[in-house]
């Protein structure tokens, strides 16, 4: 079972490789929803986002034997950069199985991190090449489903309460549920009345359905934001999730890219659809927040590219 004493065990094994990120009161959105609203820009974290944390404390968690030929792992977004990253730093070679549809800036910037890439029909292919490989050596590593890479997702949790001590309510967008279930573990221990609220894309909400069946389904995601395109969870992530998490909304592509605008045009940072998901899901949370809440919006990622950006523009409009 995840604990706190993880949590707090991973912000001391990876504070040498990662950032301590921002976290900001942002007026615009103060105004907006009637209450004090701060950004935990985590999209300026080493590979542009949190997933570097969960990736190092997962390596550094497992014995040397395990990775003598290296590491293997599937993701077509933010997870694979995480994990190069993290492999990289620790001196141990990775594979990572991608879908053949991922951006090729993700592919790009997992290659420039020294990781070899194996492309693969699916999302769900991808996870099964994956665990393939690791009967033939390779460590395998998850992108949500390991306590390791959980506990290290939950140092986000630790700096919004060191930051903010009253924080009310925190905004999480949800993959496979490794985020949030870190950073809802590592916020509830201490804080208990705490909210924490998940928000996921239509196409690519696997946890809502989930929730909403009592078991983990799989999907074939279909949603533009890539990076919750998990096709599953796990057991595991709906009990972190049915314990510590008020409610999942789910929005769509298009609420997300008029988050993403947002930031773009009052903040002048660019995220990926998965963060301007938040904003979505905060504007639909906003009647629940007293004057007095305080609430953070966790800025998960940056790594979309100019053509996508573009690519968005044309689907939406400006």
């Amino acid at each position: 079972m995840l604990s706190l004493e993880m949590v707090e065990l991973a912000s001391k094994l990876i504070a040498r490789y990662v950032h301590r990120t921002p976290l900001e009161r942002n007026e615009g959105l103060s105004r907006r929803f009637g209450c004090d609203v701060y950004l935990k820009l985590e999209l300026f974290q080493k590979t542009g986002s949190f997933k570097s944390r969960g990736a190092l404390n997962q390596i550094l968690a497992r014995d040397a034997r395990e990775l003598r030929r290296g590491i293997v792992g599937a993701s077509g977004g933010n997870f694979a950069q995480g994990a190069a990253y993290a492999a990289r730093e620790l001196g141990i070679p990775a594979m990572i199985c991608m879908p053949e549809d991922t951006p090729e800036n993700y592919v790009e910037a997992t290659i420039n991190y020294g990781a070899k890439v194996n492309f693969c029909p699916s999302a769900s292919e991808a996870f099964e090449e994956a665990l393939r490989l690791s009967d033939k050596g390779w460590c395998h590593v998850h992108p949500f489903d390991d306590q390791a890479m959980i506990a290290g997702n939950g140092t986000v949790g630790l700096e919004i309460l060191e930051d903010v001590p009253a924080v009310t309510d925190v905004v999480v967008s949800i993959g496979g549920g490794g985020l949030i279930s870190g950073i809802a573990t590592a916020i509830k221990a201490t804080a208990p009345a705490v909210k924490v609220w998940g928000v996921e894309t239509e196409r690519a909400d696997v946890v809502f359905k989930s929730l909403k069946v009592g078991r983990p389904v799989e999907i074939e995601p279909r949603s533009l934001a890539k990076t919750l395109g998990a096709p599953h969870t796990s057991t595991d992530i709906l009990d972190y999730i049915k314990r510590s998490v008020e409610d999942v909304l789910v929005v769509t592509d298009e609420e997300a890219y008029q988050g993403v605008l947002w930031f773009l045009e009052r903040t002048k940072i660019v995220t990926e659809l998965a963060a301007g998901a938040t904003v979505a899901a905060a504007e639909q949370l906003s009647s629940r927040f007293p004057p007095n809440a305080q609430v953070v919006l966790v800025v998960c990622g940056g790594n979309v590219s100019y053509p996508d950006l573009c690519n968005y523009a044309t689907i939406f409009g400006p």
